[in-house]
């Protein structure tokens, strides 16, 4: 095995039992002999090099590539034995702390988005087929983090959650105009105009996305309240009631925050609240890990709390709310791995093998990220005015109490609905 390679996995790994088989076929142990043996093979020496100097990219690399092979286990497995030795921590060999530093100072030119250059880098996700999307999200396409009211929730059930507590927090009335910047395949957009009647506008740069959504409002008879239109927040001029944002700021880049917060702030009405909802950072600004970068989300950055008050104070705007959704993604994302992976033979239909071990490792590591790292979800309330939202959050609540009665109520309804057609069908 390299040399670097093997001491730096010596200084690691302390517990557990990872057995890693080399490209000459001799096997080393690492870990305290704890736990089921976790092993891979490396399957060339120039893989074994290129991990060595630089394992944040080059690790992924390989397993897309098939120059690692995992022989008891998962890929899974694997990055849950590394990280739960390492966490946040990574190797400190100068010429990673010189990667490190550069990837740092450079990290506002890979996140430059222009109106162009957003676009290009969301349609390189978000525009992959929707057949894929579909074999592991919920049926309502919620492509964020859930909300798991209870640990034995379904994804169906957490999803139908977050988007009611997200709701809630909006105090969102009959009529308002509400703005859904990245609106993703318009399920939170539908769920506002049905429940809670409200007029609803979605913006997303992915012309995939902007399809469906606008199909979905019209089955379901909500045209005249939700429309979807493919643009960019930034060209938008209209003042709004309520604001609402999920999973879309991780795309704004740290170089764009002070313009999206203060476009937000010109959009949002004097008396209105805007929830956003983001990954983010528990320990402090960083860099997007190369990987994520390269073959993820090009143009994107999780951003640290502290990163983000500033522009919010300097666009005017009041904190008026702070939610930390911890373990909820880790869940979310348990799911959606173990969905994929059941239907890894249709993904590799749709696409090829190289991308499904692309997609396993990243489902992988951004649950072993949430689960081991530094990783969690901020919903942030905003607000122009102090006394735009009641003075306890008691009003979240009885909000949700009042939505899922809507929810049973319509479901029921339907339910009879569909009863007397099957009946009047025979």
């Amino acid at each position: 095995m390299n040399a670097i390679l093997k001491a730096a996995l010596s200084r690691l790994i302390h517990t557990g039992t990872l057995v890693i088989t080399d490209a000459s076929g001799k096997s080393r142990t690492f870990g305290d002999g704890t736990g089921e043996p976790i092993a891979f093979r490396i399957n060339s020496a120039a893989a074994e090099r290129k991990i060595a100097f630089d394992p944040s990219l080059h690790f992924a690399e390989a397993y897309m590539n098939g120059e690692i092979d995992v022989l008891d286990g998962n890929i899974y497995d694997v990055l849950k034995i590394i990280f739960e030795n390492t966490g946040a921590t990574v190797a400190r060999e100068p010429w990673m702390l010189a990667i490190e530093g550069i990837r740092r100072a450079t990290r506002r030119l890979h996140q430059m988005n222009t109106l162009t250059r957003a676009s290009n880098n969301v349609q390189r996700h978000y525009d992959l087929s929707g057949d894929l999307y579909r074999l592991f999200l919920d049926s309502d396409m919620q492509y964020s983090c859930a909300y798991f009211e209870r640990p034995d929730a379904t994804l169906e059930e957490a999803q139908l959650a977050k988007k009611r507590h997200i709701s809630a927090k909006l105090l969102a009335r009959k009529g308002q105009k509400v703005l859904d910047i990245g609106c993703g395949w318009g399920g939170l957009g539908l769920y506002l105009a049905k429940y809670l009647e409200a007029d609803v506008t979605g913006v997303t740069l992915s012309q995939e996305q902007h399809g469906v959504a606008n199909k979905r409002a019209f089955d379901e008879g909500l045209s005249a309240r939700a429309r979807f239109d493919l643009r960019d927040y930034r060209t938008l001029e209209d003042g709004f009631d309520r604001i609402v944002s999920v999973g879309m700021f991780e795309h704004v880049g740290v170089g764009h925050f002070a313009e999206y917060f203060q476009h937000t702030a010109r959009l949002l009405k004097k008396d209105g609240v805007f929830l956003l909802h983001s990954i983010g950072r528990s320990d402090g600004p960083s860099y997007t890990n190369a990987f994520i970068q390269k073959y993820i989300f090009p143009g994107g950055y999780i951003p640290a709390l502290s990163e983000v008050v500033p522009h919010i104070e300097k666009a005017g705007l009041v904190v008026t709310d702070i939610e930390i959704l911890r373990l909820h993604y880790a869940e979310t994302l348990r799911i959606w791995r173990e969905r994929f992976m059941d239907n890894r033979e249709q993904a590799k239909a749709i696409y090829d093998e190289r991308f499904c071990r692309m997609w396993e490792f990243y489902l992988a590591a951004s649950e072993a990220a949430f689960r081991w790292q530094n990783l969690v979800v901020f919903q942030i309330q905003l607000a122009h005015q102090q006394e735009a939202v009641p003075l306890t959050r008691d009003y979240i609540f009885e909000a949700e109490k009042r939505l899922r009665r809507l929810e049973c109520e319509r479901s029921s309804a339907n339910s009879q609905v569909n009863t007397k057609e099957s009946v009047a069908g025979r």
